[in-house]
């Protein structure tokens, strides 16, 4: 599992290294105007509808259901079985689309109702939204391709795809000049990188297990158990994305740059969550799925309580990094060109905030699995509709007061009890043994972490009084504050943990 764990965190790494390029370039030519905010409800739009339907609820229908024909009835049955739901996913998806087309105007009365008072800036979102709509139908598919690729142990094609959303949005962004603003450039690449995933993931399902065909529809027993599944799955997953849509609807309303210092704060919250979160998850599903209908439960529990360990080593210190510094962080990144360092300190306060639930957020998707794998896709959702109602509730309460900050801060308590309630459902149920080594081990990182945020405090003022006069001080505080932070960090998780946890966390 290590193995497949490192492919894919690594080919997201190299995508989330990619997308800061691509922030930069956005930050430098955007900026945090009208503009930037206008394409940033035209890139949420499809990627909401991506993360519930594709990525979150299908994902976790499907990949426990193929993975259960193609290990009880063999592959002759997973490919009819796969057939079937690409022709429903296909046709569903297009009706979508044209739906979406037609009612854009009133879609965006919705989801940006702030910007009714500026004609202008309402036009933009709508033109640059039905640019980027048809990505949702192309991720979907690369979504079901890669579930099937992931079945099979092949897992670098379906973690290397989003590398080309950010290669093709850095290209038509250098050619900006050529469109009728850069608003459109990138609106623009983000719908040509659709393509480019979709045919990296076609390519290699077909060299590899055949792409799915239409087939006549019959609702046997395995589609109408997926049905059965996506459905509670899909509320499950609604959970941080109406989180989510309540931001960009409220932040609307705010003044203007709010939805920019959300998506740079956002972006940098993502990556452990897309590096360490998303990548053991993706790796745990299949897995526990296996091992499951083998009917090797304490195999099961071992493999997530391992994930569990993965990913709180590598996200710790994230969470240091953004709780103390995170407006260096930002001021190294991207305060340049048209973005400012108003609008660097604007973002990093957001960034803080949204780090207060990044624990939860890493661990969410493996804490589920335990559920999807035993095709339980219902009781995550309790704990999920649980956690939207603080979360909007929240919202309503701080925005008044705090702006962006308080829907990031609404965000990351949302998803805290989110996390908690489900890991209460799978104690219960058995799923899940809080022993005393475990909580043990808690502590120990929770020591580590404030080990971690005084090195960080400590470095950047250091840096803040010698590197005054320095041109490129930001940068080289960056430099700092990952290199010491890499020295520190190592040497902590020796004392604390031991040389023989860590090779007993890697050998499994």
């Amino acid at each position: 599992m290590l193995g497949r764990i490192f492919t894919v965190g690594g080919y997201t790494l190299l995508s989330r290294l990619t997308g800061f390029a691509r922030d930069i370039m956005l930050a430098a030519i955007l900026g945090a105007g009208p503009v930037a905010d206008a394409f940033f409800v035209a890139l949420r739009l499809p990627n909401h509808f991506r993360a519930i339907f594709a990525e979150g609820a299908f994902n976790a229908a499907w990949v426990p259901a193929y993975a259960h024909v193609h290990g009880e009835r063999g592959e002759g049955a997973a490919r009819l079985f796969a057939d079937r739901i690409f022709t429903l996913l296909l046709a569903s998806q297009v009706v979508l689309l044209i739906v979406a087309w037609l009612f854009m105007p009133q879609a965006m009365s919705l989801l940006a109702p702030g910007f009714a008072e500026d004609a202008e800036q309402r036009k933009l979102a709508i033109e640059l939204t039905r640019i980027t709509f048809p990505y949702l139908l192309l991720i979907t598919l690369v979504t079901l391709y890669g579930g099937m690729l992931n079945v099979m142990q092949r897992f670098a094609s379906a973690a290397a795809a989003s590398i080309f959303l950010n290669v093709a949005m850095m290209m038509t962004l250098a050619l900006a000049a050529w469109f009728p603003t850069a608003g459109h450039a990138a609106a623009w690449g983000v719908l040509i990188s659709g393509f480019l995933q979709y045919f990296l993931l076609a390519g290699d399902l077909a060299r590899h297990g055949g792409l799915p065909r239409f087939a006549p529809l019959k609702l046997d027993e395995d589609v109408r158990a997926f049905f059965r599944a996506l459905g509670p799955a899909t509320l499950g997953s609604m959970g941080t994305q109406v989180a989510l849509f309540a931001d960009t609807i409220i932040a609307t309303f705010l003044p203007a740059g709010a939805l920019s210092a959300l998506y740079y704060a956002d972006r940098l919250n993502q990556l452990p969550i897309g590096v360490i979160g998303i990548a053991i998850g993706t790796v745990l599903l299949p897995e526990m799925s296996r091992r499951i209908t083998a009917n090797d439960h304490d195999g099961a529990m071992k493999a997530q309580r391992r994930a569990f360990d993965f990913t709180l080593l590598f996200s710790v210190p994230f969470v240091a990094a953004f709780l103390t510094v995170p407006e260096e962080i930002m001021r190294a990144l991207f305060a340049r060109g048209a973005f400012s360092k108003a609008d660097a300190a604007a973002a990093g306060a957001t960034l803080a905030a949204y780090a207060i639930g990044l624990i939860p957020f890493v661990l969410i998707r493996s804490a589920v699995a335990t559920f999807y794998a035993r095709k339980d896709t219902a009781t995550p959702v309790r704990a999920s509709l649980t956690g939207i109602a603080v979360n909007v509730a929240l919202k309503v309460a701080l925005m008044g007061s705090l702006a962006q900050i308080g829907l990031a801060l609404a965000t990351a308590v949302g998803v805290w009890t989110n996390l908690l309630l489900v890991l209460f459902f799978a104690v219960r149920r058995g799923f899940l043994v809080l022993d005393r080594a475990w909580l043990l081990s808690l502590a120990k990182f929770l020591v580590i972490g404030i080990i971690m945020a005084a090195t960080f405090w400590l470095i950047a003022r250091f840096s803040g009084s010698s590197l005054a006069s320095m041109h490129f001080r930001d940068e080289l505080t960056l430099v700092l504050l990952a290199v010491g932070g890499m020295i520190v960090y190592a040497l902590a998780i020796l004392v604390l943990f031991g040389r023989n946890w860590l090779v007993s966390l890697v050998r499994g």
